[in-house]
């Protein structure tokens, strides 16, 4: 309630404080901090000073803005924007996701990071010489998150200060041994004199930058301030003016930061702990990882980690489960890392370790080619899709009420490009680069909008695991982007003019498509093939025996059997094989505290011969119920011993009832093979959907694989008929 009150105070304040002020003039009316050296403070003179003061300076002089700056503290300069009371914040602000979603931002300007400082007389080096020591941290910075979050680790005691010159005054009297405040303030401190000393590297935590509302008139503003940073950089006026205040010569800010210098980056290299690590990802989030023509795994993240395992000298192994698949893997320690087009999230910084991100995400609005959609406004009363769980599902969600239009939603992208088509919906939307890469290989559609920022992808490893591999990764990700690789690979799947396909088949016709793609498909029906053999297999004696159980004349053998074809029939095969694969290997890990792995072809034949070996069992009881039990009893009567009637009577007649079931059963078995899919097996199915992922040929690639499947199961079915009349 507090916080609300003060926000609308805010406010209010900024509505009374711009009103006066007038927008004839056509001046850009910038908002700033009051007390933040070395980016805004109040000089002896009187005047404002500082980085963020010299550097609108310069952007105003370049750009010939007219301009006034208004110095009203950072929780006011944001207000007043949002309110429309300003048109630009220019306040050491720190590019976030929930801000990007308010603010449009400029390129960064500034990379921030913090720091521990100490007395000049109390230099320390690394961390674990603060153990047994106190450190100063002013509350609720990024500093003291950083410190409470660390303190186990190095054994020091956090002491929390509201003001900066309490916290100073405190390491002056020697109350706290060390302090962790932003480095920028701590070096202007420095140079003025203050008794401090910087002997460590700072950590990370984000890049300055230039704001205006997101959706204002004053978004051009952006473009022009990056238009003015880049000379800057260019020149060298942006260095020198960051030098001038903290005495320190920065590298150019990018919009992607990173944890070391350019310098340091380019060449450091990490030593990798294992001969070879294992790393997954997606198998059709084209233009990140897809099957080519020639059945290769290619696309942006393929062939960064590629590169990065090469500048950095460690071995890889590239498996692609899909993207759940592939998460799960790393989770339960079956894979050392994931590279799947995966957006950094603070809900999945719970569970993983990310590198810094090599790829800012867009999501965008396409349309048919000629609609007359050109903005959000034209949606009312249009059907609009996205993929479900997305990015662009919670965009649109949000936005419905407030344009009017309905959303629908769909599983997986080659189903929402094809409701587009056949114009079930009006317009979808989804990442930037997915779309672009459909347009480029001949979807007929358009992106009438400019495409919103949403996050940033990351390659990920277990939270606490193979940190050697995070670090060997921004290494390598440094060094491609300062000699160019970075650049050359992502414009080879993005670009309109470069191509990523070899194909030189039409794949418009049937014949183009199967002449281009016989060799995948043959090789995930082989794959359906070996599943629903050796799974029946297995099946068949797992149901024999339960069958046999359930009519015995134990009364406990007849509940086991009672008790297992409950359990498997009534537990869906999907949860049944992501249970082998995922969650069996967790528990035994937590048990043994061993690492185990179960191949996901093992998996998929556990789960397949369980569930068929269930309905197996039922199909045996049945057949040896429909025995006329007089045979049993007659029998029995003449001496002959139980198991010799069973084997000798009562199971040839069955086994008459029962094989054309069999056959029925294989038909559904080789069916569910379709399922296993889900926890990545590569079998007909899956080999269908990484095709369409390349060239979004879904109508006729299903239609391959629908009459494969037909052609299959039709023979299985005749072969049951005919041994059905045998029998007779």
């Amino acid at each position: 309630m507090k916080n609300k009150v003060f926000a609308l105070l805010l406010t209010v304040f900024c509505a009374l404080f711009f009103s006066g002020q007038a927008k004839a003039d056509d001046k850009i009316s910038v908002v700033a901090d009051q007390t933040y050296a070395p980016f805004e403070f109040k000089d002896s003179d009187q005047t404002y000073k500082g980085i963020d003061v010299d550097i609108l300076k310069k952007v105003a002089e370049i750009e010939g803005w007219d301009y006034n700056v208004s110095y009203v503290g950072f929780d006011a300069a944001v207000n007043a924007v949002q309110s429309g009371q300003a048109d630009a914040i220019m306040a050491g602000m720190t590019v976030t996701e929930a801000r990007k979603k308010v603010f449009t931002m400029s390129d960064t300007y500034y990379d921030t990071s913090i720091v521990i400082a100490t007395t000049k007389s109390n230099k320390v080096s690394k961390y674990s010489q603060l153990k047994g020591k106190t450190v100063g941290v002013k509350n609720g910075t990024a500093a003291s998150t950083w410190l409470d979050n660390h303190k186990k680790e190095y054994g020091y005691t956090v002491k929390t200060y509201d003001t900066g010159d309490d916290m100073y005054n405190s390491l002056a009297a020697g109350s706290v041994y060390a302090v962790m405040d932003d480095k920028a303030v701590i070096q202007y401190a420095i140079n003025q004199g203050q008794d401090l000393n910087l002997s460590m590297k700072g950590e990370s935590i984000g890049s300055f930058a230039f704001g205006v509302k997101k959706g204002s008139k004053y978004e051009y503003l952006v473009t022009q301030f990056n238009d003015a940073l880049a000379k800057m950089k260019a020149d060298g006026s942006l260095s020198a003016i960051i030098e001038k205040w903290t005495g320190e010569k920065q590298a150019s800010a990018t919009t992607t930061a990173t944890s070391a210098s350019t310098a340091e980056a380019t060449t450091a290299k990490a030593t990798p702990k294992k001969s070879s690590y294992t790393i997954v990802t997606d198998s059709s989030f084209a233009p990140f990882e897809y099957q080519n023509d020639q059945g290769n795994y290619v696309g942006i993240d393929i062939e960064l980690i590629k590169a990065i395992a090469k500048q950095q000298g460690f071995t890889i192994k590239l498996s692609h489960p899909g993207f759940d698949a592939a998460l799960n893997a790393v989770q339960t320690g079956q894979a050392d890392g994931a590279i799947a087009g995966m957006t950094i999230t603070d809900e999945r910084k719970q569970t993983f370790d990310f590198s810094e991100p090599y790829y800012t995400s867009q999501i965008e609005l396409a349309v048919k080619k000629g609609s007359k959609i050109t903005s959000y406004e034209d949606l009312k009363g249009k059907k609009v899709g996205a993929k479900t769980g997305t990015s662009s599902y919670l965009w649109l969600k949000d936005h419905a009420d407030q344009y009017g239009y309905t959303l629908k939603t769909y599983d997986d992208a080659s189903s929402l490009y094809d409701s587009l088509n056949s114009n079930s919906v009006q317009a979808i939307m989804d990442d930037k680069a997915v779309l672009d890469y459909a347009i480029k290989e001949g979807r007929s559609f358009e992106t009438p909008i400019a495409g919103i920022d949403t996050g940033n992808l990351g390659f990920a490893v277990r939270k606490g695991s193979n940190s050697e591999l995070i670090e060997m990764f921004n290494n390598g990700l440094a060094a491609l982007k300062a000699n160019g690789e970075y650049d050359k690979i992502i414009a080879k799947y993005t670009s309109a003019n470069e191509t990523s396909s070899d194909n030189t088949v039409d794949e418009s016709t049937f014949v183009g498509l199967i002449q281009n793609n016989y060799k995948q498909l043959l090789s995930g029906l082989w794959i359906t093939i070996q599943l629903a053999l050796l799974s029946f297999a297995i099946a068949l004696i797992i149901g024999i025996l339960i069958g046999m159980m359930s009519v015995s004349p134990f009364k406990s053998l007849r509940i086991i059997a009672s008790v297992f074809v409950d359990v498997v029939r009534g537990i869906p095969l999907m949860i049944v094989a992501a249970f082998i694969f995922w969650g069996i290997p967790n528990v035994l890990q937590q048990m043994t505290g061993s690492q185990v792995t179960i191949n996901e072809f093992v998996a998929g034949v556990i789960a397949l011969s369980l569930n068929s070996g269930a309905y197996i069992a039922e199909i045996v009881r049945g057949g040896i119920e429909a025995v006329p039990k007089g045979q049993m009893e007659a029998s029995r009567s003449l001496g002959i011993s139980y198991v010799t009637t069973m084997r000798r009577i009562i199971v040839p007649q069955a086994l008459r009832l029962m094989l054309p079931n069999f056959i029925n059963q294989f038909v559904i078995t080789l069916k569910d093979t379709t399922i296993i899919a889900a926890i990545g097996l590569v079998e007909l199915f899956q080999t269908g959907k990484i095709i369409i992922a390349r060239n979004y040929q879904s109508f006729k690639i299903y239609a391959i694989l629908a009459i494969v499947y037909l052609v299959m199961i039709t023979l299985l079915t005749r072969l049951a008929k005919l041994l059905e009349k045998r029998f007779k």
